[in-house]
């Protein structure tokens, strides 16, 4: 029996929850991101914010909090205590891929375009997630819920064209590809967390993946005599970022993972890209339109379709 058919009803309700939040704060990303880059280079800032997420999922995972999380989140689950020397070693793998190679290739592409064409760009992602899950881990998706990725992968393709084809500049095309580039690497991280998602300390996973990727940067930033010091009105935005953005939402993606798949995971993704683009116009005053908004509820419309027909 697949791990995911001993899940229940609420599991997989609190699945989707985690990956909608994880969405709400992926939309903050970006904006934030470009302020810091004002003040620190892309291999810095990626340091700094994976150290800061090392650092409070660790303070996490010995406190008492960690046993009450793993209770709620094991609800109905058959979850594995157990870390073997393959786990430890996949662990490392998708700390190089999701939190050195990605962030820093993402990094110098937000250098050099808008947070929101970032964001919407972003939503390439689930293109990867969604072949990667259903070519190499064969996961069972209906050709009813194409019904609700067509939705998504729609309004996705008009929000990030606002409706014409010349809606995204390609002026600044090497940022763009950067992001693509990087959203592969992402892809391939939620892909191989899949094979982590069944072990019940999920925190512990999202320390050691955190710490490895912050420490492997932090070395190259030091070693290459980088600048890591912060403006103190901007140091709120990196522990925010480093903390919520990152930190919760490592935890978070894994336990979708767990209760309603890598695909299914992947297919909510472009949420990101609705909240992006609002959060971009509250913090940087970047465009935003009302077709936008409704490029937006057509993708939300998609992902319902999703969570009706997975649970029907």
């Amino acid at each position: 029996m697949e791990f995911r058919t001993k899940i229940g009803i609420s599991n997989v309700k609190w699945g989707y929850l985690s990956v909608i939040a994880v969405t709400v704060l992926y939309g903050i990303w970006n904006p934030l991101n470009k302020i810091l880059l004002q003040d620190l280079d892309p291999v810095a800032l990626s340091a700094m914010i994976y150290c800061i997420a090392g650092i409070f999922l660790f303070i996490m995972r010995f406190s008492g909090i960690n046993n009450r999380l793993m209770r709620i989140m094991d609800s109905k689950l058959e979850a594995e205590t157990f870390f073997s020397i393959k786990d430890y070693l996949l662990i490392f793998i998708i700390a190089v891929l999701g939190a050195v190679i990605a962030p820093v290739i993402y990094f110098n592409g937000l250098n050099n375009i808008t947070a929101v064409n970032a964001s919407l760009l972003m939503n390439v992602e689930v293109l990867f997630i969604i072949t990667f899950g259903i070519l190499f881990l064969r996961e069972n998706f209906e050709k009813k819920e194409l019904i609700g990725v067509s939705f998504i992968l729609i309004g996705t393709v008009l929000l990030a064209t606002n409706g014409s084809l010349n809606g995204i500049s390609f002026s600044q095309s090497w940022g763009s590809v950067l992001i693509i580039i990087s959203t592969f690497f992402w892809s391939l991280d939620t892909i191989l967390s899949k094979f982590l998602s069944s072990k019940r300390d999920l925190l512990m996973i999202s320390a050691i993946k955190c710490s490895i990727g912050g420490i492997i940067l932090l070395t190259i930033s030091l070693i290459s005599h980088q600048n890591l010091s912060v403006p103190l009105d901007h140091i709120l935005y990196l522990l925010f970022v480093g903390v919520f953005i990152i930190g919760f939402t490592v935890v978070m993606l894994l336990y979708s993972i767990r209760t309603i798949g890598s695909t299914r995971t992947g297919s909510i993704f472009p949420f990101s890209a609705l909240f992006g683009a609002i959060f971009a116009y509250i913090i940087l005053n970047e465009p935003f339109t009302i077709m936008q908004l409704i490029f937006g509820v057509l993708m939300i419309m998609g992902a319902f379709i999703i969570y009706k027909f997975q649970n029907n």
